[in-house]
């Protein structure tokens, strides 16, 4: 297991994830509308792979903490499951989170240098392929299987059992409410 710093691109937020390893988070690529909208939204289409995909992987909520820089954290929703967390000071995308699931998906542009198919292990699947902006690439991963969905659920309850599910750093430990009010945008 490894850390993985954590920092916007001008270093205004930075943090850690702990633990890291191919076994204690789930890696995938996603093609969903909200992802590209998001990378619209930052004016950032270099965040996206040819085909809309964003690299993200999931981790327990205990396992990330920020050590500066919380003030400068924006949300931005463009449905209403999904909070899409960045940078407000340099525009660096840093996670997804979800109101009461365990799980924090951290974007690929916050994670330090480190390389990440040897900390994180490769993507183990891609998922709303469907929404792909073009053909995938010949390395995108395969499609999610009921197997790897059902694997992933396990490690939720898991990390739940574990207390891995807390605390949340995008949310008041003591409200339960985002540390930034999240505007709701229109994906198009």
């Amino acid at each position: 297991m490894v850390d993985i710093p954590l920092r916007c691109w001008c270093g205004t937020l930075a943090g850690v994830a702990r633990d890291v390893s191919p076994d204690e988070g789930f890696r995938f690529v996603c093609y969903c509308t909200d992802c590209q909208a998001f990378a619209r939204f930052l004016e950032r289409p270099e965040l996206l792979d040819d085909a809309g995909g964003t690299d993200i992987v999931q981790l327990p909520a205990g396992r990330v903490r920020f050590t500066q820089g919380l003030d400068v954290l924006g949300c931005v929703r463009f449905s209403e499951k999904v909070f899409r967390w960045y940078a407000t000071c340099c525009r660096t995308p840093v996670a997804n989170t979800a109101p009461r699931f365990p799980v924090i998906a951290l974007l690929r542009p916050v994670m330090g240098p480190v390389t990440r198919d040897a900390a994180l292990g490769p993507p183990r699947c891609r998922i709303y392929e469907a929404s792909a902006s073009g053909p995938l690439p010949a390395s995108a991963p395969p499609p999610a299987t009921a197997r790897l969905i059902a694997r992933r659920g396990y490690k939720l309850v898991q990390w739940r059992l574990r207390g891995l599910h807390r605390p949340n750093p995008f949310f008041d430990a003591r409200t339960g409410r985002p540390r930034a009010e999240p505007t709701l945008r229109d994906p198009l």
